[in-house]
């Protein structure tokens, strides 16, 4: 069975094993039939001497054609370190924003051990997710969740599963950052409708967001990525710059902070929120096939080192942002980092600068990542239909501003992204794709053994996370008016 493949996903879906119906064998039998019937050449077109798994890519059939191989099997263009940015960039998102907290609420020992073991499960995760895709034979996502599960619905759920929380946590960036730069161009406290942060959410939906969502090519705005990594890192600077100017402690006008001394071990009821705003942080796994298919003399093993790359330089930023907040304000720290500088200044012209660029980053990003979660629901197979795009779009930002508006703070976005969404992307889909379509390993082998620890840890993590943050729910539902900022 061939999936039909969807406009957003053209790029990414040129590549498919000729032919398809061999590339997921049912039994390991089969799978190694078709190996001695074909040869294994790297989708560069060059034949590697050494066989070994880890320089081997995808089957095709040598009989095929030369204009055909060019067509289905050009070779990627990336550079190593262009690939190094690019995932980088992936991984780098509003997750940073709320790692403060985490520390905040875990403790500097504490939360250095957790970022290392989320880090180190999130590589491992990559490694089984590359290994399936040379397995399975396939460079996308949903369809690897195809061929593992057959559910018709898998390419919808996929698209989903992470995309739409994510939508909402930068919706609610716009519903806290943007009426404190509204307050501070009009240095005015004015809580008037315009510095609303509910209404501002609804306004910048329909004025921006909308009109950029319903277009039909969406790949000029795809610059705003990089943008948005480069707001992140001016972020790490002006946090690591403002550490040294605001004192502890503060004056009594300003945040009560009991405590100066930072501690290195915290347990409280918010530290349930510690993993899965980490794991949230670290989620990049649906961009990881098509940076693989992009990536110059392509092969797993060098596809892993730009994940180990990317990986230690997002795990180097997001330390400093961690412990350079927390130092800052200690206890004091909100879910969301730079909406606690508010508390400090009124007016900052450096704090000004980093929230607009925050807040246009990821305000133009909205558009990118609703774009491939629209397409599925569409119908890859039907041609355009305005009525359909429209409709099916509206309903989507809707959807998404109802959760904006309705959940209490960001911390509860993270939370719930992390311990759902991150925990199925990470731990959960990379297990279950490896345990079900590498054919070649029994379930004996290290490797399945492995893979199936890791599916078992993933399932864990998730429900005693989810269990918590619902718990925690319930314990503070009374508590009314405790985290109204933004509103």
């Amino acid at each position: 069975y061939r999936m039909s493949k969807a406009p957003a996903n053209t790029k990414m879906s040129r590549f498919n094993i000729a032919p398809d119906i061999d590339s997921c064998s049912s039994n390991s039998n089969e799978y190694m039939s078709y190996q001695d019937r074909s040869t294994k050449v790297p989708l560069n077109g060059m034949q590697y001497t050494d066989v070994d798994a880890e320089s081997q890519n995808f089957l095709s059939d040598h009989q095929l054609g030369k204009k055909k191989y060019e067509a289905e099997y050009s070779p990627g263009s990336a550079s190593f370190g262009m690939s190094v940015f690019n995932l980088g960039n992936a991984i780098m998102g509003s997750g940073i924003l709320g790692l403060a907290y985490a520390m905040a609420n875990t403790g500097i020992a504490m939360f250095v051990i957790l970022l290392v073991a989320v880090a180190i499960f999130s590589l491992y995760s990559v490694h089984l997710l590359l290994k399936t895709a040379n397995e399975g034979g396939s460079l996308v996502y949903e369809q690897l969740g195809y061929k593992a599960f057959g559910i018709p619905g898998a390419k919808v759920f996929f698209s989903n599963s992470l995309s739409i929380p994510a939508m909402a946590s930068y919706l609610y960036i716009v519903k806290y950052e943007l009426p404190i730069v509204i307050k501070a161009f009009l240095d005015s406290n004015d809580n008037s409708w315009y510095t609303n942060g509910d209404y501002l959410v609804l306004i910048v939906t329909l004025v921006i967001i909308l009109p950029l969502s319903l277009l039909k090519n969406l790949g000029y705005l795809g610059y705003t990525s990089g943008f948005s990594l480069l707001c992140m890192v001016f972020f790490l600077i002006v946090v690591i710059y403002k550490k040294f100017q605001i004192p502890c402690p503060l004056p009594e006008n300003f945040i009560n902070i009991t405590c100066c001394k930072p501690k290195y071990f915290i347990f409280n009821s918010q530290t349930v929120y510690a993993v899965p705003i980490l794991t949230f942080a670290f989620v990049c796994h649906p961009a990881i096939l098509p940076m693989y298919e992009e990536l110059k003399d392509r092969s797993r093993r060098k596809m892993q080192n730009v994940a180990n790359v990317s990986f230690l330089g997002m795990f180097v930023m997001y330390l400093l942002a961690a412990l350079f907040g927390y130092l800052t304000f200690n206890e004091a720290v909100e879910p969301e980092l730079l909406h606690t500088y508010s508390k400090v200044y009124s007016f900052d012209v450096v704090l000004l600068i980093v929230r607009f660029a925050v807040l246009t980053a990821v305000t133009l990003t909205v558009p990118v990542v609703l774009f491939p979660v629209s397409i599925p629901l569409l119908g890859a197979s039907k041609e355009f239909n305005w009525p359909r795009h429209i409709c099916i779009t509206v309903a989507l930002l809707v959807c998404v501003n109802i959760l904006v508006i309705f959940v209490p703070t960001i911390r509860d976005i993270f939370g719930f992204i992390g311990a759902s969404a991150a925990a199925m992307l990470i731990f959960i889909l990379p297990s279950a794709f490896y345990i079900k379509l590498v054919k070649k390993e029994s379930m004996k082998s290290i490797q399945k053994i492995g893979a199936t620890l890791f599916l078992i840890v993933g399932f864990m993590v998730m429900i005693c996370s989810m269990a918590l943050i619902i718990a925690d729910w319930i314990h503070n539902a009374g508590s009314s008016g405790e985290h109204t900022d933004g509103h």
